[in-house]
């Protein structure tokens, strides 16, 4: 959300699902960073994919930012050297279209958290397609 409080989390493996949240939590500081570190250039993008905010040992992270500051993190494995800038980026377009279709349901109150069979069913076939 642009209050920085969680909409939507998912995790695979679950048994790690707390050290995702830390990791998720913290790179949003590096969002916030990013984001004033551009200042208006980034206004006048279309796109505002933000790139690799910053690698772990274990993963790296990404980040995208809509126009009304929703930000979108996106946590992967390190070891996969199949993902490239380009199939993130088309990820989190994917990701952005489906939450504007939830954003156009009447029946959705904008901060609420999601709960879309929509919405989980395409981060799922994202997901597999990462794994």
């Amino acid at each position: 959300a642009p209050q920085n409080y969680p909409l939507y989390i998912r995790s695979v493996p679950t048994e790690n699902e707390l050290k995702f949240h830390y990791t998720v939590h913290t790179s949003l500081d590096v969002v916030d960073e990013k984001i004033s570190a551009m200042g208006k250039a980034l206004v006048d993008q279309r796109e505002l994919y933000l790139g690799l905010l910053y690698p772990t040992e274990d993963y790296k992270v990404y980040g995208y930012v809509t126009n009304s500051k929703v930000k979108f993190v996106m946590v992967v494995d390190s070891s996969n050297t199949a993902l490239r800038d380009n199939e993130i980026r088309s990820m989190f377009r994917k990701l952005h279209n489906s939450y504007t279709d939830i954003m156009c349901n009447p029946f959705y109150n904008p901060g609420d958290r999601i709960h879309s069979r929509a919405f989980d069913t395409m981060v799922n076939s994202m997901m597999m397609q990462v794994c």
